[in-house]
């Protein structure tokens, strides 16, 4: 089939792989030849250092110019003025289906050089608070996400429904109206759940007696179960040798104990998330069957990147798509920390420094309105409930006496000198300069003077 200038290869070696119709490129060996920076990778690296060091003045690089470039375009540091500023877009804490605590998982991307985590649990951003509270203590930079689970439906009968993972990144605030996304969430979670008593009961049919009572305390009190903590179960019980082998001969996308949930359509999901303030990228694009097709549709629902960038390179087919349809390019490890050598570490993606300017290009003016909505809405009405808007990720924030040292405490930590001094902003510190909270603590009753 060809579409979009992209050719989806049948073959029986290669099923539905795309295949770009440029000619391939030998690959250059990482950690090749060394080049000083460009003038355009230059702005670009003061410019995210900026965004990234603003709670840590100190620590921003003195001079971009001491640093260099490697031939895939990712910063190194020159000596002691320079400093390689790592993103990790894409991991999972035990709130989901990885191995590590929120608070263990920051702990591990500050010993791998992570300047930026975004936690992105399935379907939940429960990990959150904790992520931030540990990232205070290591200096890290939060962006709380999720990873949404959808269901994405061809307008025609030729080609199969198929499961596509919508990843969300929000402000320091969260989203503008958390308990919409919440309930979304939460309808999704309540899917997995019996997604995954369906998966037990076909594995009990198929002679495999693995026990729901198992599987549900592998996941965790209060976590909705997933594909893993089923395979997990089976390598436990010691129906396979490995958490690869559970799934490819089980839970592999229409297997023989696979699932479905009640996922909402993608597009809904990318609607919810441009909604509620976030910036709505396509997880793993290279898992789809009809990627072409999918990443079109999504698009046009208001989809901003996709993944391009794995632990071993970038794939040029999913770079050309996203040049093809004016999407960022971006990626992440996908780090669960179950271990083994088939897995990536945390921050093992090189995401160039240009591609980290455009991302923030996109996000920042998303977050920032974002950060507006909710600051307003807290001036107009200083409740506990705007107020908990708020702090709602602020656990371990010391007492501020009044309103205008709260929102400057929040716009210091997020925004640049040059998107505090909007006029809006101004406004509301102007507003909150009135308005007094309890030294006892955040979320605690507030009074106008």
């Amino acid at each position: 089939m060809v579409g979009d200038g992209f050719i989806i290869n049948h073959s029986t070696n290669s099923s539905n792989k795309l295949e770009s119709p440029k000619k391939t490129k030998k690959k250059k060996k990482r950690g090749g030849t060394k080049k000083k920076m460009t003038t355009e990778q230059t702005l670009a690296f003061k410019s995210v250092s900026e965004w990234v060091f603003l709670e840590q003045a100190s620590s921003l690089p003195s001079t971009a110019a001491s640093c260099v470039v490697d031939d895939f375009g990712v910063q190194k540091s020159l000596g002691r003025g320079g400093d390689k500023v790592v993103f990790e877009l894409h991991s999972h804490s035990k709130c989901s289906d990885g191995f590590l605590s929120p608070s263990k998982l920051v702990e591990r991307a500050h010993g791998n050089g992570v300047k930026v985590l975004a936690l992105t649990d399935h379907d939940t951003m429960s990990g959150i608070p904790e992520a931030l509270e540990a990232a205070r203590r290591f200096r890290i930079k939060i962006i709380p996400g999720v990873e949404i689970s959808t269901k994405f439906y061809p307008r025609g009968d030729s080609e199969p429904e198929e499961p596509v993972h919508i990843l969300a990144y929000y402000s320091s605030c969260g989203p503008t109206s958390f308990e919409d996304l919440e309930k979304f969430l939460s309808n999704i979670r309540d899917g997995r759940y019996l997604r995954a008593k369906t998966m037990v009961s076909k594995l009990n049919m198929l002679k495999l007696p693995v026990k729901w009572e198992h599987v549900s305390r592998i996941a965790g009190k209060g976590v909705a179960p997933g594909r893993l903590h089923v395979a997990r179960a089976l390598v436990e019980a010691g129906y396979v040798e490995n958490l690869k082998q559970a799934f490819s001969r089980y839970l592999f996308d229409g297997g023989p104990a696979y699932s479905t949930g009640s996922e909402p359509l993608a597009e809904e999901a990318i609607q919810m998330i441009c909604d509620t303030g976030g910036v709505a990228v396509l997880a793993h694009p290279w898992s789809l069957k009809n990627p072409v097709t999918i990443i079109k549709r999504l698009k046009e629902a208001g989809l901003h990147g996709i993944e391009v960038y794995r632990s071993d390179g970038k794939l040029a087919v999913y770079s050309d798509l996203a040049e093809t349809y004016d999407l960022l390019k971006l990626g992440g490890s996908d780090y669960h920390g179950r271990g083994g050598h088939g897995e990536s570490e945390l921050g093992s993606v090189n995401l160039p420094v240009l591609v980290l300017r455009d991302f923030l290009k996109v996000a920042r003016p998303i977050w920032c309105r974002s950060i507006r909505h909710i600051l307003e809405n807290y001036a107009e009405e200083p409740s506990d409930f705007n107020l908990a808007k708020i702090t709602r990720f602020g656990k371990g924030v010391s007492p501020v006496s009044c309103g205008k040292d709260l929102i400057d405490r929040c716009l210091s930590s997020w925004l640049t000198n040059e998107e505090r001094q909007n006029a809006v902003f101004e406004a509301v510190r102007l507003k909150l300069s009135h308005v007094s909270i309890n030294q006892g603590g955040i979320q605690v009753p507030i009074e106008s003077k």
